[in-house]
């Protein structure tokens, strides 16, 4: 059972968000995650942002755990009452511009843990009463962090939060926990589309609706390149044929 300490990286909505675990590590310096962005701003930060940490990720290469060091999140204790809106894979709306005085009030916070050991996190100990109502999901994103970099759903813990922030309606707070990355403001670009559209959704159906309407189109269009790709190479293959019989 894991105990007030331990630390996780989480899973949003069919989002993962993943700090580098135990088992899976790549030669990616741990630099890349502790460097800071040239860009970095400071602003003040009007609202608690939180973290339950569960020490399933590699410590330095953490971005939980470097936003601790920056004093710009609060460790959570297992059994901690959070009221904001929380980050989790147990959630089952998507966090959206309807949560902006809630988090104005009482902050967001994130699981911290690996995605490859959900079945390990007690996140029922998470669902207080009270709070269950707060519970979150992330919509479609892609990762920019160095470890999961351009791949879907395998975001960071800055990353999510980040997201949630500009999601709903704290955007200038959300390039300021990036820009503590030097990788950080290329997530925002990576996403820009994606972040504008669901800031501009009025709730988590609209959110749900964008992102289908994106995946659909992101389908549409690889099956398009595919057949393009398809009769360009029959074609090809027509005229070495026909090159062939002339001769």
């Amino acid at each position: 059972m894991a105990s007030d300490d331990e630390t996780v990286c989480q899973i949003m909505s069919k989002v993962k968000i993943n700090e580098v675990d135990e088992v899976s590590r790549d030669n990616s310096s741990s630099e890349n995650s502790s460097e800071t962005s040239e860009d970095s701003i400071e602003i003040e930060v009007p609202f608690k942002v939180g973290m339950w940490d569960l020490k399933q990720c590699d410590p330095k290469r953490c971005t939980g755990r470097k936003l601790m060091r920056l004093e710009l999140i609060d460790k959570l204790g297992m059994s901690a009452m959070f009221n904001g809106i929380v980050l989790t894979p147990v959630a089952t709306e998507s966090v959206s511009a309807m949560d902006n005085q809630i988090i104005a009030n009482y902050g967001v916070a994130v699981v911290d843990c690996s995605w490859a050991r959900l079945n390990d996190t007690p996140f029922h100990k998470l669902q207080h009463r009270k709070a269950k109502k707060n519970l979150r999901l992330l919509p479609y994103l892609v990762a920019a962090n160095p470890v999961n970099y351009g791949h879907p759903s395998k975001l960071s813990c800055v990353e999510a939060l980040a997201a949630a922030m500009y999601i709903a309606g704290f955007k200038e707070i959300g390039d300021l926990y990036m820009s503590k990355f030097n990788w950080g403001p290329t997530f925002i670009r990576l996403n820009q589309e994606l972040l504008d559209g669901y800031a501009n959704c009025k709730d988590g159906k609209e959110i749900v609706g964008f992102q289908n309407q994106y995946l659909d189109q992101l389908d549409n269009d690889y099956n398009h390149e595919s057949s393009s790709t398809e009769s360009s190479s029959e074609s090809s293959e027509d005229d070495v044929e026909t090159s062939v019989r002339n001769r």
